[in-house]
């Protein structure tokens, strides 16, 4: 690529999906290598959230070092938080070298008492190791000044639709409730409202992106798939599925109002549909990531997080090998074929 490249600004869409986060970190970390490309805005889920949040801070407080800095600090931390946890490989997925916990005693006994009792059943409820990690690496006053806007979508038990939380509303709760698994924690409570991982209803929510921000190009940072071949079988496969296809249910609806109204803003002649319609949109996704186990998202080994970190620095290295003179001039992902699937 040329050393020399006019400046352009963009948003950034990142998913959640557990320890699969770190891969998204590794994409950011190399995007932050590019001094011709600003970021005025991210929209995130549970880690994509978490990714968010420390990036801005990070940034805010450093630029783009800063920002790089904050989030290998913060991976570090949920790594040796982890330390602690049961939840590790078993010796033959050790032995084998896979990253999986599928064998792990532990995991198979928290994956079968998830399924016979609830966070609330227990005397007492798991604690989230997040809040302390949160609240060690992040300054949510300086959060609230940052001059990147976050848009961070949790969804609200009660009505069941997203809520989508901004800097100034941002705290150690509203990025614990975006990332907050019913099945192994309790609601996290906010304003009176009890609230659920935001990847049900949004993961990430693009109409921020669009109404409130000036950028016309969006990356997004893909780690749930939305094909993936073949039929499961197993239950653990089935409830795998079953939860990527909810988690990019409201993504998908929202890529495709975005292809309706490109093909119809010159008939409607309504400004906001024509920058809904001028929206590049791009992704950055690896094969890699997809391939790995449900489980391995529960694990955080340093080693497994370098790994991630690896792979997304090498998915955003090869995006900009081949896409990066599309950026600021067409979309690279292709969402117009989203209407022939409907």
């Amino acid at each position: 690529m040329p050393n020399k490249r006019d400046p352009l600004l963009i948003d950034l869409g990142l998913q959640g999906g557990g320890s699969h986060g770190a891969f998204t970190w590794g994409v950011l970390d190399r995007l932050l290598e590019e001094e011709w490309l600003t970021i005025e805005a991210i929209s995130g889920t549970s880690a994509g959230a978490m990714n968010a949040a420390v990036l801005a801070h990070g940034h805010a407080a450093g630029g783009a070092r800063g920002a790089r800095e904050a989030l290998e600090n913060f991976w570090r931390s949920v790594s040796r938080a982890a330390a602690f946890s049961p939840l590790k490989r078993g010796p033959l997925d050790v032995m084998m070298d896979r990253w999986t916990l599928d064998s792990s005693p532990a995991y198979v006994a928290m994956d079968v008492m998830s399924r016979l009792f609830s966070p609330y059943d227990t005397p007492f409820a798991a604690a989230n190791p997040l809040e302390e990690i949160l609240s060690q690496n992040l300054d949510f006053g300086r959060l609230a000044e940052a001059p990147i806007k976050l848009f961070i979508t949790a969804t609200n038990v009660r009505t069941g639709r997203g809520r989508v939380f901004r800097n100034a509303e941002i705290s150690p709760q509203v990025l614990m409730a975006s990332a907050c698994l019913p099945q192994m924690f309790q609601a996290v409570e906010i304003e009176g409202d009890g609230y659920w991982d935001g990847g049900f209803a949004g993961n990430p929510t693009m109409t921020p992106l669009i109404q409130e921000c000036t950028s016309d190009d969006t990356i997004l940072v893909g780690i749930n798939p939305v094909e993936r071949p073949g039929i499961p079988r197993s239950a653990r496969d089935i409830l795998n599925r079953l939860n990527e296809v909810s988690f990019n249910a409201v993504l998908l609806k929202e890529l495709e109002m975005i292809a309706i109204l490109r093909r119809g803003a010159t008939r409607i002649g309504d400004a906001e549909a024509e920058h809904w319609a001028r929206m590049r949109m791009h992704l950055v996704r690896s094969d890699k990531v997809t391939e790995l186990g449900a489980s391995s998202k529960l694990n955080a080994e340093w080693p497994f997080l370098t790994m991630l970190r690896d792979e997304g620095r090498r998915a955003m290295d090869a995006f900009l090998a081949e896409r990066a003179d599309d950026l600021g001039k067409k979309s690279t992902l292709d969402i117009d074929r989203l209407l022939n699937a409907v």
